[in-house]
């Protein structure tokens, strides 16, 4: 059974896992009203993808 011969340093164990953290998510801002959304994506405010509306908006339908 394979063991270590000497034991692994802090700085040698936290050197190894520099590269395990989860990148930050890209956001762009919506060309029709400006919320935060995700890129290709519907927006969850206004119900717009690609400059058309795909989702019907809960104030668009009361109207």
């Amino acid at each position: 059974m394979a063991v270590p011969k000497k034991k692994t340093s802090k700085s040698r164990r936290n050197m190894r896992r520099a590269h395990h953290a989860l990148p930050s998510q890209a956001h762009n801002e919506c060309p029709n009203c400006g919320e935060v959304k995700r890129p290709h994506h519907v927006c969850g405010a206004c119900g717009y993808y690609d400059k058309r509306e795909v989702v019907v908006s809960g104030s668009a339908e009361a109207a």
